[in-house]
Formats: C-alpha cells, structure tokens, sequence
C-alpha cells in the first residue's frame, strides 16, 4: 500500500468524494438514450445511509447481503453501501416476472448459500421480491430493505467517516455464472479485488483522460470489477447502459461509445458479431470510434472472423483493429488473468486440428491439413504465475502442449464460500513435483512463445472414438452452414448409449417458429454441416422454441444443465431427430 496507508472500497470512494465531490463517477444511458450522471459525493452519502439501513437491520452484524436491482444509480448505491457496512455484497440477477419458474430457484439457491436473510432492493420491488422470495424458500421471509426509502444520514457526524479499513475483510460474494456447473460464491477481499483492478488498469493502460463506456451486467465479474470498481479504484469516469438495452439495440453501445468518447470498451464475442449483424450504412456513418483506444474481448472463445468483420464493418467510422484487446480471466481469480499490450493488436494462429485434438500438441497447420484458429489471449500480468498442466498427473507440459491452466496470483480467490472440499480442489492444486498452491481453472490452453491460447473447456470438453472436440466448434459449423437456427443458441454435447460405453453427439438449438418439412431439412443440415465438416455425425439433433435454452444471467450457454434436461426429457421440444440404432447382430452356430 501506498502512504494513505490501508484501504478498502468505502476509504477509496471515500477519498475521492473529499477530494472530488462533484466528479462524474458514473454515467447511465436509458434505452431512450437520455442519461443521468452520480457524482463521487453523492454516491458516497447515500452509500452511507445505505450502511445505516443494513446495519439497523442486522443489530450491527455485518451478513452478506443480496443485491437485487436494475442497472443503475441505486444497484451502485447498494454495492457501496454494503462496503460501508462492512458487509459482503452478493450481486444477482433480479428474477424476471415472465419467467418465474426458470429465474427463481437459481435465486433461492444463492441465499441458501450465501446464508443471508438480507434482501437490498427498491421500493417499486420490494413487495413483489417478498413474495417471490417467499414462495421460493418455502415460506421463508427474508428482510427487504427498500433503499430508496431509507431515512439519509446526518449531515454530520461518525457515518461521515468509513470504518476502519480491513482490506482482508470479505468484500464479496460473486457467485458463478453456472455455465459447467452449479453457482457457487466465490469469497473475495477488497485487497484482492484491489490487486485485479491494478492488474486490468495496468493491462488496459489507464491514464488520468481515460474513460469508459460498456453495457455489461453489473451482476457478473467482467461487469462488476471491469466496469464499477476499476473505474473507481483509478478515478475515471464510465459511461454504463442496461445489459437488456444492448440486446435489444445493440449499435445503442456504439452511439454510447461514440457520444460520450469513451476510450476503453469491450464485451464477450458474441457481441460483436450482434453489431455487424445489425448495422445499416447509416448507423455506421453516424459514429465517431476514432478515439477508443482499447477494444477488450473476453469472457467466451474469440473468434479470428468476428474481429475480422467487426473491424472491417466499423473502419468507416474511425475504428482501428489494432485497438482490439482479447483477454483471459475467470471468477475465482477475480477477473483479469492475461491480456496484450494497449494498441499491439492482436494475433491468432492456425493450428492443425487433427494434432491438437488427437495428441494435444499444438503446430501449425500444412497445406491440406483441417484447420483450428485460436487467438492470442496475451501474458500474464508481473504478479502472476500461470501453468499449463497435465490435468490427470500435475506435470506441467511444455511450450506448445495442451494441458490446464494453473494461476497463481494474489488476486487469486480464498476460494468458495462454505464449501472447504471444493475449494480445496480448485485452490489448492500442487504441481506433481509439490510447487503451489495453483488455481485450476478447468480450461484448456497452450502456450506460444509466451502468450495463453485458450482452447476450450474441460468441462465441456466431447470425446468421441479418441478425439476431442469443443462444443464451440460444432456450434460455429451450424451456425455457418444452417439457416432458421439462432445465433449463440446451440448446445453441443455428449451423452452415453445405455450401456455406458459408446459417448454420443446430441445437437440442441433454438429454432424460429416453422412446420414439420422446415424442421426436419434443418435438423438434416445440421446433421450433414457438422459430419462433413469435423466428421462428427451428431446421434441426436433437438429444435427448441426460441428463448428456451439455458443460459445464465450474463447469456452464456449452459451446456450442462442443457444436457441434464435433454437427459430428464424436460427440453420443449419442437422436433428432434435421432439415428437409428444398429440392427442386432445375429449369430449361427
């Protein structure tokens, strides 16, 4: 630490409101692209009486407290208000009224697990999120604090001052977004938190005329820490938009970008390819991206093409692709693992897919060969030890292998809330000749000369007859090749023949709404584009109705609980296809 000595989120938000009490801190475009801007002082004063209003109903014992807003003014009111309290911060995402059933019980799981009875929300909520949380704990009432009610501290007086600062102290609890498995809270610090947000300004190359602009949720790690707190914890301002107003109208963060001149942007791929998608001559004439500086993508596999059409749609209106920043990070390493250099640009590479699927050994590609492009994820940052590791044995493999990925970082996580078995697994890994501890990140990467490509999930990793394959591939080859399936809305993976012996391909896709002929050629152009393609012939091809898919609050593909349902017969189904099984084999004597 430096000679303000120790601090935490409330000293930092603190400071900067004495030091820089009318400082736009943050920004927020409606999807009616109005704003409204908060000021350093006055988050700050009503971060506190959020604190008065937890701690009142807690008889002063700081619990974690769940936060259930809308992106805005008040969701940051409550993050700051916990800090203030002392209490850990339990972002979620609020339950959509239109589909109770699916938005709930993942809710409910998380306050079972958090432990907390406290509920922060607003007044127009609250009486609703009582009764919903009611009915999905079991009658169970936890305590609602509307914060927009609560009464506004004194003018003077001890609340004026943060508490003493503990950065060791629990800041949050950032439940996974469940994409390969159950949500589970990851504990983090403010002093971890602190180290990652010094490691993105670092990566990013933050300077003092800096500023932001995203759309990413504030419920999840890229959103929350990207997004919230590094801005703060370096005092630049960001620009932020509704998650759903992006979806909605995607070139809306582009206008945003443009408007504000926002210098650093970015969001997971699929994004991208949303905005190309959607863009005419006159939205792109009508931007101004000359002056972003920094394009990070992450958070799901880069693609080499969707960069490539990006860059090339947007040049028109001053975007350069050398601003372009892929980066890897994970939850339960805060965030930001490894990332390039601010303007270096970025490089993908062609590897021979037979070698990298079949012996894990990454080379390039000869005339001829079947090709698997990966991009470039940068190095880690000067703190941080990453490995790439045989999964099964703990010896690290060479440049050039495929193996896990190892991080060893003080941004690293305690690990899970309440659960020490996991996160003895997960955080406590030992290399075979006793280095660690290691966090094991269950993803699959390689290095070359020095720079992390990410190669997959080995959760949701398919092998079939010997050969690994990534669900991402499959998913990019139908949605290349076959028309009336949505984007970014499939699901590939594996399942066992009733025996347990043989691993099966099953297809799942949304589907827009068609009769029995349309389904059929589609699931038929499924079945050929990924047999031609990968020789991989799918044993089962699922159409479902649009929005049925599952996917976490952030939108990413949840290709576990998708099997688990396809394995329940609980999919809506619009039509399913499935190879016949093999005739008997009959014998004579």
């Amino acid at each position: 630490m430096d000679a303000r000595g120790p601090e935490g989120f409330a000293q930092l938000l603190h400071r900067r409101a004495v030091q820089s009490p009318d400082a736009v801190a943050y920004r927020f475009v409606a999807e009616d692209e109005s704003a409204v801007e908060i000021g350093y002082a006055e988050l700050d004063a009503r971060a506190r009486t959020v604190a008065a209003a937890i701690l009142a109903a807690t008889d002063g014992r700081p619990e974690p407290a769940l936060l259930l807003f809308a992106p805005g003014p008040d969701y940051l009111a409550g993050l700051f208000g916990c800090f203030y309290a002392g209490a850990p911060a339990v972002p979620a995402f609020p339950p959509d009224p239109t589909r109770l059933a699916r938005t709930l019980p993942r809710l409910a799981a998380i306050i079972e697990d958090a432990g907390t009875d406290v509920v922060l929300t607003t007044s127009d909520l609250a009486p609703l999120m009582a009764d919903w949380l009611s009915v999905a704990l079991a009658g169970r009432t936890p305590r609602v604090i509307a914060i927009d009610l609560a009464e506004p501290c004194p003018a003077d007086g001890v609340e004026l001052a943060p508490p003493p600062a503990r950065p060791e102290l629990p800041a949050l609890l950032q439940y996974t977004s469940g994409s390969t498995s159950l949500p589970r809270g990851v504990l983090l610090s403010h002093a971890r938190l602190l180290h990652n947000c010094a490691e993105i300004a670092r990566g990013f190359g933050m300077h003092p005329a800096s500023s932001g602009g995203l759309w990413l949720p504030p419920y999840h790690d890229m959103g929350l820490i990207g997004g919230i707190l590094t801005p703060l914890s370096h005092g630049i301002p960001v620009t932020l938009m509704s998650p759903v107003g992006f979806l909605r109208r995607p070139l809306a963060w582009l206008r945003m970008v443009s408007r504000y001149g926002a210098t650093i942007t970015g969001a997971p791929n699929f994004a991208y390819d949303l905005c190309v998608r959607r863009a005419t001559d006159a939205d792109v004439a009508g931007l101004d991206l000359s002056g972003v500086e920094l394009t990070f993508t992450g958070a799901e596999p880069v693609r080499p093409e969707t960069l490539t059409r990006f860059a090339e749609r947007f040049a028109p209106a001053g975007f350069r692709a050398e601003t372009f920043y892929p980066c890897y990070g994970l939850a339960e390493a805060t965030l930001f693992v490894t990332g390039g250099k601010p303007l270096g640009g970025w490089r993908s590479v062609d590897l021979a897919r037979d070698a990298l699927e079949l012996t894990g050994t990454a080379r390039p590609a000869e005339p001829g060969e079947a090709v698997r492009s990966l991009v470039g994820c940068g190095v880690p940052g000067p703190d941080t030890r990453l490995l790439i590791v045989d999964p099964e044995t703990g010896e690290p493999r060479p440049e050039g292998a495929v193996g896990e990925i190892w991080v060893d970082s003080p941004s690293v996580a305690e690990g899970y809330w309440r659960r020490p078995e996991e996160s003895a697994d997960t955080f406590g890994a030992t290399t075979a000749d006793g280095a660690g501890p290691f966090l094991r990140s269950g993803d699959l990467g390689v290095l070359l000369e020095g720079e992390l490509f990410v190669a997959g999930r080995m959760k949701d990793l398919i092998v079939l007859n010997g050969r690994n394959h990534h669900p991402v591939d499959i998913e990019r080859v139908c949605e290349a090749a076959v028309p009336g399936i949505r984007r970014n809305c499939g699901a590939a993976f594996a399942v066992e023949d009733d025996a347990g012996a043989v691993e099966r391909l099953v297809v799942v896709y949304e589907a827009d709404p068609a009769g029995e002929a349309r389904y059929k050629a589609t699931a038929d152009a499924i079945r050929r584009a990924v047999s031609l393609e990968l020789s991989v012939p799918p044993h089962t091809v699922v159409l479902i109705p649009p929005r049925t898919l599952p996917k976490t609050s952030s939108g990413k593909v949840q290709r576990w609980l998708t099997r688990r349902q396809f394995l329940a017969g609980e999919l809506e189904e619009l039509a399913r296809w499935q190879a016949p099984l093999p005739a008997p084999r009959t014998t004579t004597t």
